[in-house]
């Protein structure tokens, strides 16, 4: 599986191929692409690969740090309450509606793998929520769902970590919930997107601490990933390295009784068949 990545070093940001044994460096190979948004861009993650090939590796395991795979998307759009059991979640007897929510997160907001997630002082009720992640290789509008896929150029993971009674500040917005800084992890890497079987129906599980919170499959999403990409590209022009955040199943810790909320100290794993692991911990902002 080719696994590309953005992560930083010595002081220095670099993209490059994922190796068991650490990074093999590529940018500094290709001057002409700035970072992971404009090598999509150009249509050229296979380039990636195969430049990889046969190279040694530059930053062994324990000398780099993860960072968020694509540093600056123009947008980051996330879809909201996407699978049965989540809908159930509300309690309101409301069937699930025909059209998907949605809301937007700030690339701020978001770390890199095997970061700490940070829980800030105004309040302690930091969430997970595991979800897969897609980022548009193909720009469009008004793009069909018989397209959709060929605008896909890779998939990833995300914790969408959410401050929950932030997104209750307000009547109708969410955005004060998403959007604090490094509340959310986005990685650990980019994997091409080759096949709809890596989407159309993979499971995705989150972990706290060992414990199995969240396990559905994408085959369950009430809007499917293809109708994503439709609806979102109706009313905005979908560019690439943007990244739609597709949703996540039951299980969030907001929904127990009582409330199991993350603490400094938590181990969160999501993961996706095909894709890989994304593992963050906590810790209170200093």
């Amino acid at each position: 599986m080719t696994r590309i990545a953005t992560y930083s070093a010595g002081g220095e940001t670099f993209f490059g191929a994922v190796t068991d044994e650490g990074m093999i460096a590529l940018s500094p190979a290709f001057p002409q692409w700035p970072t992971l948004r404009e090598v999509i861009e150009a249509g050229a993650l296979y380039d990636l690969a195969v430049a990889a090939e046969g190279k040694p590796v530059t930053h062994p395991t324990g000398t780099f740090q993860y960072e968020i795979p694509i540093p600056g998307p123009e947008k980051i759009i996330c879809v909201g309450v996407n699978f049965p059991d989540r809908n159930a979640e509300y309690k309101d007897g409301q069937d699930a509606p025909p059209n998907m929510s949605l809301f937007i997160r700030f690339p701020r907001s978001f770390t890199g793998h095997d970061r700490p997630l940070i829980r800030p002082p105004e309040t302690p009720q930091l969430d997970y929520e595991g979800e897969i992640a897609i980022v548009i290789g193909k720009g469009g509008r008004r793009i069909s769902q018989d397209k959709a896929y060929d605008h896909i150029a890779a998939v990833t993971l995300c914790n969408e970590g959410t401050l929950r009674d932030w997104v209750r500040h307000a009547k109708f917005n969410v955005t004060q919930g998403k959007n604090w800084d490094s509340s959310g992890a986005i990685g650990p890497w980019l994997v091409p997107f080759t096949s709809p079987a890596q989407l159309d129906d993979v499971r995705l599980t989150t972990k706290v601490n060992g414990e199995l919170r969240q396990d559905d499959r994408t085959g369950r999403m009430l809007f499917p990933i293809r109708r994503q990409i439709e609806y979102i590209s109706t009313f905005t022009t979908l560019v690439p390295g943007d990244i739609i955040v597709t949703g996540t199943p039951t299980g969030a810790g907001a929904r127990f009784d009582p409330p199991r909320f993350l603490v400094p100290g938590d181990v969160i794993e999501v993961e996706a068949t095909g894709i890989g692991k994304l593992v963050n911990t906590v810790k209170d902002e200093t």
